[in-house]
């Protein structure tokens, strides 16, 4: 295996990412004001957002889970995104899909063993009844799986057909080629993905609360 095929374009675009995200929270989140003003304004609605979701989806007891709830749908929107400055986006690699939805189970599944205690949750596996036990493990497992198939699915499938749109316009004028593709880029790269973001972190959400409840 050489270089190449470990450091992609889309482990490059990950990092960038993280690392705009990492700086943006420290310059947005420095010298904080009793008053809001400019940036800070910025950061506070944001939160807000993030909280207003959190406690009409989850509950006000739920409101810990803003932080990555908040991380989440930055990270996941500027993943679905790079697709508007050409590059492919990194959550059409199911690879990436598989590790975000892991992210997730593992946090749901750790979430609900701090809650609930580690004997009460893996008793929760044969709830209502013991005889549901293999169905109760077969739907744990499946969620990080069907999560991150969902957001693959869509995201690889919108890159396939600009793909496809390019190469037919390749050999059409300069001006086709920059008009055509707008609406497109709009709906897979814009609508798209901002729609399975909020896909997968409502998933997040949902699931956190009712296994956590459940057990």
């Amino acid at each position: 295996m050489t270089l190449e095929n470990i450091i992609t374009t889309g482990l490059v675009a990950q990092w960038v990412i993280m690392i705009i995200l990492i700086i943006l929270s420290i310059v947005l989140t420095r010298s904080f004001k009793e008053v809001p003003e400019g940036k800070q304004n910025v950061a506070e609605a944001f939160v807000e957002l993030i909280a207003g979701l959190v406690e009409d989806n989850m509950g006000k007891e739920y409101i810990g889970f803003v932080p990555f709830i908040g991380t989440l749908f930055l990270f996941l929107l500027c993943l679905n995104l790079v697709g508007l400055v050409g590059i492919k986006p990194p959550t059409s690699d199911y690879s990436v899909a598989l590790g975000l939805g892991l992210v997730s189970f593992l946090v749901v599944q750790g979430y609900t063993i701090k809650k609930v205690g580690i004997i009460h949750y893996f008793l929760g596996f044969a709830q209502p009844y013991a005889f549901l036990l293999p169905l109760n493990i077969l739907e744990r497992i499946s969620f990080p799986i069907s999560l991150s198939l969902r957001l693959f699915g869509n995201m690889f499938a919108a890159t396939i057909i600009m793909d496809l749109l390019y190469e037919a316009l390749r050999h059409v004028g300069a001006v086709v080629q920059f008009g055509i593709p707008i609406p497109l880029h709009a709906y897979f790269d814009v609508f798209d993905g901002s729609l399975q973001m909020v896909i997968f972190i409502m998933l997040t959400m949902i699931n956190i609360k009712l296994i956590a409840e459940h057990d």
